[in-house]
C-alpha cells in the first residue's frame, strides 16, 4: 500500500446568473473567495494546490453550502497548471 501524492490543483467557480449574493462562500472558504459590497463573490483566478487540503475542504464546505448551487469545484491538472503561467 503506497502513499497517494495529490497533484495538481482546483480553483472555484462560481455561475454568476445562479448566483444571488448570499455570501456563503465567504464564510466557509474566505481564504478562497471575498465578496464585494453586495455580497457578491469574487474568486481567486489562480489554481491552489490540491496538496493545500484545507483550502479544499474549504471549497468543498462552500460547494456544498450554496443555497444556490452556483459553485463548483474545477480540478486543473499539473499540466494545465505550467501552461497557464
Amino acid at each position: 500500500m503506497g502513499v497517494r501524492r495529490r497533484s495538481g490543483g482546483f480553483v472555484l467557480k462560481v455561475n454568476p446568473i445562479l448566483c444571488d449574493g448570499f455570501g456563503h462562500c465567504h464564510e466557509l472558504a474566505p481564504e478562497l473567495v471575498q465578496v464585494d459590497e453586495w455580497g457578491y463573490p469574487i474568486i481567486r483566478s489562480e489554481p491552489t494546490a490540491l496538496s493545500d487540503l484545507a483550502s479544499y475542504e474549504s471549497a468543498r464546505y462552500a460547494v456544498r453550502g450554496c443555497p444556490r448551487q452556483a459553485l463548483r469545484i474545477e480540478r486543473i491538472s499539473d499540466d494545465a497548471r505550467s501552461a497557464r503561467r
